[in-house]
């Protein structure tokens, strides 16, 4: 079905990783604050806190730092959670106490999602996982936002798996 026009274009993005880690390890990098701190965010960025209320119905607070020392947070609400397996959460920016706020009123381009569904599949293969992350509705690449999503995301999950070299 063609976009109407004026509408900007969206598009899923997935991205599937190979990580050097059993599932349950790679799980563990989601659901355990201290872990999943080590590695949300693209380069140069840090995440100096997370506070995860992991079951479906509940909301975590993630917060990301750029290099300039400014604080971007978002709130994931799980719709779905099967251990090991998948994971579904809408993603959408918030303030620091993990009040909902709208993209537009930070200064972010109006192409900037808002109820970013999220779903996260893991396969084990044995000592390897595959992870399929997918993101909803997001921006096409050639609209700015949409092409920083997708450098973000890569960023991060090469932070993961930076993580599982180490151990």
């Amino acid at each position: 079905m063609p976009q109407a026009s004026g509408t900007p274009k969206k598009r899923d993005l997935t991205v599937t990783r190979l990580f050097d880690a059993p599932v349950g390890l790679v799980w563990k990098a989601w659901t355990d604050p201290q872990l999943l701190m080590r590695w949300w965010g693209p380069d140069k960025f840090t995440s100096p806190s997370c506070e995860l209320d992991f079951r479906e119905g509940g909301t975590s607070l993630v917060c990301m730092r750029s290099p300039q020392g400014q604080d971007f947070f978002s709130i994931w609400v799980y719709q779905k959670i099967v251990p090991m397996q998948r994971i579904e959460y809408i993603q959408n920016l918030a303030d620091k106490d993990g009040k909902r706020i709208d993209p537009a009123a930070v200064g972010m381009p109006p192409e900037f999602p808002q109820d970013t569904r999220t779903v996260i599949v893991f396969k084990s293969l044995g000592e390897r996982t595959e992870m399929t992350m997918t993101q909803y509705g997001l921006p096409t690449p050639d609209i700015q936002i949409g092409k920083f999503a997708e450098m973000g995301l890569n960023q991060s999950l090469d932070k993961m798996a930076a993580l599982f070299s180490k151990a």
